[in-house]
């Protein structure tokens, strides 16, 4: 937040078009005195705010470098826990339902590209594919950014809100404890969860897990032959019901998929700020370039000008 606050303090400093910068530079002649030397120093100042700009996104960007390298291996390990389950339960994610929640997970803090205005638009989505006169859609939302922009339009449909997820690193334990306090304060049919899969550095996948209840499971496997995945080849002993092991199968995967979802976002998240800094450092030190030559050509205006003062007046003293 700090870093934010400078990168806007710095930022303002810039907010004078470059090309009023160079109509005052360029016509000298109708300048009060002193007016070279003032345009010499707004250059300087500039470039003073730029390079202080470019070092705060050069440590912004190992910042996250370090922070990518610290989640990424427990994101890919976390991939299999859930897959699995696709194979055991089956996986329907068009499955017609009355109530659905969409789970859209995001960051706390900017500055990492699109990451968040994807999953948002995706939740939208959403939303509206699964509402209808019979149909109830809402929204559980992890993260700041997406609860700052869900809000603007959708503040009746958000039925929980949660921040500051990742102000300490997470592990199962604490996100199956979320998991759970979700579970016991939301009625569903079918948790979609959105989040953003990390492929690499530059490179992240949109995706929607789908969750269904155990009411849901049984109705879909019945519709569709009587067959539900692989669960049916295994035979249940202690005396549970077919009931029973569906709803504490269903969530453990839902525990097992939030867990690797918000894994995989934060990494998305440290990937996508890595390139966003790595592309502001670039156009830093492209305005610096272009600053330094404004203000070289400045200045060497400006002695020019004083040496032909100086010499045009030893003529006329000559003469």
């Amino acid at each position: 937040m700090a870093m934010a606050a400078v990168l806007r303090r710095e930022g303002r400093r810039l907010t004078q078009p470059i090309t009023a910068l160079h109509s005052s530079l360029i016509s000298p002649d109708h300048a009060p005195d002193g007016a070279r030397s003032i345009s010499t120093q707004i250059v300087r100042n500039r470039m003073k705010s730029v390079k202080n700009i470019q070092k705060i996104t050069k440590a912004m960007k190992m910042v996250a470098a370090s922070k990518l390298r610290a989640v990424q291996t427990r994101a890919e390990n976390s991939r299999g826990l859930w897959q699995p389950f696709a194979a055991l339960l089956g996986d329907n994610p068009s499955a017609d339902v009355k109530k659905s929640v969409v789970v859209t997970i995001s960051s706390d803090k900017g500055l990492c590209g699109g990451i968040n205005s994807t999953s948002v638009k995706i939740s939208r989505v959403l939303h509206k594919l699964n509402s209808g006169p019979d149909k109830e859609t809402k929204y559980v939302i992890l993260g700041e950014k997406a609860k700052a922009q869900l809000l603007r339009d959708s503040k009746k449909d958000i039925l929980l809100s949660l921040t500051e997820l990742q102000k300490n690193p997470l592990n199962y334990t604490q996100v199956s404890v979320l998991a759970d306090d979700i579970l016991k304060n939301v009625e569903y049919d079918a948790l979609r969860i959105v989040f953003n899969k990390f492929q690499s550095v530059v490179q992240f996948l949109p995706t929607v897990s789908t969750v269904l209840s155990p009411e849901v499971i049984e109705k879909e496997a019945e519709s569709g032959g009587g067959k539900l995945g692989e669960l049916d080849s295994y035979e249940i002993e202690g005396g549970e019901t077919k009931s029973e092991i569906l709803q504490n199968l269903a969530e453990f995967q839902f525990s097992c998929v939030m867990y690797n979802a918000v894994l995989e976002n934060a990494c998305s998240e440290q990937g996508a700020r890595m390139s966003a800094m790595d592309s502001s450092s670039r156009n830093a030190g492209d305005m610096l370039d272009r600053l330094t030559l404004t203000y070289n050509r400045t200045r060497q205006a400006s002695i020019t000008t004083e040496l032909i003062e100086i010499i045009s007046g030893a003529s006329a003293l000559e003469g």
